[in-house]
């Protein structure tokens, strides 16, 4: 969230709109990482180009190079795209200013932002056009590839601001720049259409290049073509050395053998190396080279200027592209720190206003591989931290990561730390490290750091950062040692934030009986003996230099003979020190497992409670679900149902009470049915009343109680089921279905089918529509509504299948080839239907 205010303290606009720049003076912004707040101090029209050109850097050149800033700027510069871009990163200094880093840091988070959020972003295609910029105002004529270079530079412009500009407010201190970069689109248009990819100009570059280009190929044509005959004619072909059209001096010529000189009349252009060929160019074609050449003499004349006309037109926006690409360069600029910061996997460090500095897991940014991070806080309890420990522990590292990530802090750049790192701004940063020893200057690596050492004391003050590496180093031990006591003290009195590495005991007294004045070291694995790199505030260190001589391969009686030389209360000392390094190490080895137990048993109670949860909603959800289901399918059945009782009711409305009761009773039989689907249970079936007979022959007559009525066997049993004929319907049904015909029972059953008769013709519909049944399915509709159409003395239906594949179509009608009912049938015609509807005629 951002948020702006104007010098009242009223609210001017929220959501990070651009206006933020323009009358506000303040603008809160509150991180996504960690909800941070951050206060931007926006001046009255701010103006990015001033933040960035007057820097009013007073870092000193020899720190930059001592702490490596250099190679930080290298790496950065390999994140750009373009000149300008690697040309900020090079004269990038860290700066003082407050408000200055607010802004550049805010710019990185925002370009991080962008890059995060629009991964698709195409800010490149554009290239450094300055030269070209530079000589057309002067005058000059562009080339075409520098035209064509200019109009991409001008669609990128062009893209630039459409991003922004859909984008208004989203990244609000980017967008403020792309302000800068100009309006080109009828400029790009126009070179666009006259200048093509490679810098060849367009044919539509001008309606007189156009009309040009169009003769001179109608030319071309014509004197190929004449040519082309020539060397094909029977009586030239024995004149020519090769029949070919070549080309010399820009006119079509043939090759003409030295003897034949004088059967073919021309102009001769050039001969063979051996003088055996003359390349003539025939008189009958001279005339057409003639003004093939004037063609392409207008052409150049057209084209240079064509090229003339968009030089102009670049001259006069010459201005408006230089400030343009100034603003391309910096978004460049910007983007680039953006991707290091992405690579670092950095963050935008809190800007504290006193200077001081604490710094969570930082990892120094030229080191790869497995960099064991560090944690160090300064400016807080103490001012002065003095670190001590073995060589090759990490100290040196320590001093330089401090010293770069306060470097790259003031430089607008993201940090490679923990989130909550926090830096206030430091008006100097100080640095002597290393070995500098001046053999020109006749000076020992001790007088070298000495020299440093007091240009630092004759500079710094409360608002400086101090980096000694090895204070004292290079003279007499006792003698370093106490000068490393007066530089500390003079520093520590100046105000200064210092931190000094050493192997000297004293130093260690020191910061014990001086107030913000801290001890520290690297430490040191009391049994690997080896560096861990780990970084413990509070704690002195030991040099460890009988185990590290030991493990290098001194041999055990040269180490214990130094260590005879070391005084009791010395002896005493180091091994209290390491038994107390030993037991540290120890408990916090047990405090690491401890924690990590409890991790893993707060993790497990977060799984078992989280899947708890879940089986409980999945339990809920699958009830719900059936619940839901089973009222489904009850609604359903008792639809079917309904719908089955009220068609029965409807065909059965002018029989006789007891038949329509007898289908009402089956439908509900048939609910019954259903329902038994839902909650099924035990049922116990009726049986008809009546003989089954053990067999049936073909004529034989029986009876159906399902229908009430007599039929005519007319197929033997198949798989079970025989089919009858009941009047003019034909059936299948089991033959447990069959019973012996009572003699009562034949006026009933006639009565039956006169009925069933009326009833077919009252119902049936002459459209059947078996759109969406398998073929299978469909024919047996077709089987059972052919049988009621004949009943009911339809002539004419129609079948509706639909187009789709035309496999269900082909199916119905191979049917219908062999059925004794169809007299024809055809496709449906136009208002029938179409290919999607057959129409049978019946017998």
């Amino acid at each position: 969230m951002l948020q702006v205010f104007h010098r009242d303290n009223s609210l001017l606009v929220s959501a990070g709109r651009p206006e933020a720049n323009r009358g506000a003076v303040g603008a809160e912004h509150w991180s996504e990482r960690g909800q941070r707040r951050i206060l931007y101090n926006f001046p009255d029209a701010f103006n990015w180009r001033k933040c960035y050109d007057n820097r009013g850097s007073t870092m000193d050149d020899r720190t930059l190079k001592r702490l490596e800033y250099d190679k930080v700027l290298e790496h950065l510069a390999q994140y750009t795209i373009s000149p300008l871009g690697r040309e900020r990163v090079f004269s990038l200094r860290p700066v003082t200013d407050r408000q200055t880093i607010h802004t550049w840091q805010a710019q990185t988070t925002q370009a991080r932002d962008l890059l995060r959020l629009e991964p698709g972003a195409d800010f490149g295609g554009w290239h450094d056009i300055r030269q070209y910029l530079q000589r057309v105002v002067r005058g000059a004529v562009l080339e075409p590839q520098e035209l064509f270079e200019t109009g991409q530079t001008l669609g990128a412009c062009r893209r630039i601001r459409r991003f922004f500009a859909e984008r208004p407010g989203r990244y609000h201190l980017l967008e403020q720049i792309a302000l800068d970069i100009g309006n080109f689109s009828e400029l790009e248009k126009k070179i666009s259409r006259a200048v093509l990819p490679g810098g060849e100009i367009a044919d539509d570059a001008s309606t007189t290049l156009s009309t040009i280009r169009r003769r001179l190929q109608r030319i071309q044509q014509q004197v190929k073509e004449q040519l082309e005959s020539i060397v094909r004619s029977a009586a030239y072909q024995k004149y020519l050395q090769d029949p070919i059209v070549t080309i010399r001096e820009g006119r079509y010529v043939v090759p003409v053998k030295q003897e034949y000189r004088a059967q073919v009349p021309g102009i001769v252009h050039d001969q063979s190396a051996s003088g055996a060929t003359l390349f003539i160019e025939p008189m009958a074609v001279v005339e057409s080279n003639n003004e093939m050449r004037r063609l392409q003499v207008a052409e150049k004349q057209e084209i240079a200027r064509i090229l003339g006309e968009l030089s102009r037109a670049v001259a006069a926006r010459g201005e408006e592209l230089t400030l343009s690409l100034e603003a391309l360069g910096q978004l460049d600029f910007i983007l680039a720190r953006a991707r290091y910061s992405e690579h670092l996997d950095a963050v935008e460090p809190r800007l504290l206003p006193a200077p001081r500095l604490h710094l969570r897991q930082a990892r120094h940014p030229l080191l790869s591989g497995n960099v064991v991070p560090i944690s160090i806080h300064l400016g807080y309890q103490f001012d002065t931290l003095v670190i001590t420990g073995p060589n090759t522990g990490g100290k040196t590292v320590t001093l330089k990561t401090v010293g770069l990530l306060t470097l790259m802090a003031q430089s607008g750049l993201h940090i490679p730390a923990g989130a909550g790192s926090e830096l206030g701004v430091f008006d100097e940063v100080f640095a002597d490290i290393g070995d500098e020893q001046s053999i020109e200057q006749s000076l020992s690596t001790f007088s070298s750091h000495l020299t440093n050492i007091v240009e630092i004391l004759n500079q710094a003050g409360p608002g400086s950062l101090v980096l000694l590496d090895e204070l004292g180093a290079g003279t007499d031990p006792a003698e370093g040692a106490a000068l490393a006591q007066a530089i500390l003290e003079r520093l520590h009195e100046m105000g200064a934030k210092t931190v000094a590495t050493t192997h000297y005991s004293e130093l260690k007294n020191f910061a014990y009986a001086r107030e913000r004045v801290e001890n520290a070291s690297v430490e040191f694995d009391a049994v690997t003996l080896k560096p861990t790199y780990r970084l413990l505030i509070g704690k002195p260190g030991s040099s460890n230099a009988f185990e590290i001589a030991r493990r290098l391969g001194l041999a055990p009686h040269l180490v214990e003979r130094a260590r005879s030389f070391m005084t009791a209360e010395q002896v005493q000392v180091a091994d209290l020190m390491q038994q107390l390094e030993r037991a540290r190490q120890q408990a916090e080895r047990e405090l690491e497992g401890a924690r990590r137990m409890r991790e893993e048993a707060e993790e497990l109670k977060e799984r078992y409670l989280a899947l708890k949860d879940e089986l409980v909603a999945r339990r809920e959800s699958i009830l719900s679900r059936a619940r839901e289901e089973a009222r489904q399918l009850v609604k359903r059945a008792r639809q079917e149902s309904e719908e089955a009782i009220r068609e029965l009711r409807m065909r059965l409305a002018d029989e006789a009470a007891r038949v329509r009761e007898e289908a009402i009773r089956e439908a509900r039989e048939k609910l019954a049915g259903m329902q038994e689907r839902l909650q099924p249970r035990a049922t116990v079936s009726r049986p008809d009343p009546g003989v089954i007979p053990e067999s049936v022959s073909v004529g034989q007559t029986v009876f159906l109680p399902r229908f009430n009525q007599r039929g005519t066997v007319v197929a033997l049993p198949e798989a079970g089921e025989v089919q009858v004929q009941v009047g003019m319907i034909k059936i299948n049904v089991p033959l447990a279905e069959l019973r012996l015909p009572a003699e009562d029972e034949t006026s009933r059953s006639e009565v039956r089918v006169a009925s069933l008769v009326q009833d077919k013709t009252r119902s049936i519909s002459t459209r059947l529509d078996l759109r969406g049944l398998r073929a299978e399915e469909a024919l047996q509709e077709v089987e059972k509504y052919l049988d009621d159409a004949a009943l009911a003395g339809l002539s004419r239906v129609f079948l509706v299948h639909g187009k789709g594949t035309g496999a269900l179509r082909a199916a119905i009608q191979q049917q219908l080839k062999t059925d004794r009912r169809v007299k024809s049938f055809r496709l449906g015609e136009h208002g029938e239907g179409g290919t999607g509807v057959t129409v049978v005629e019946l017998v």
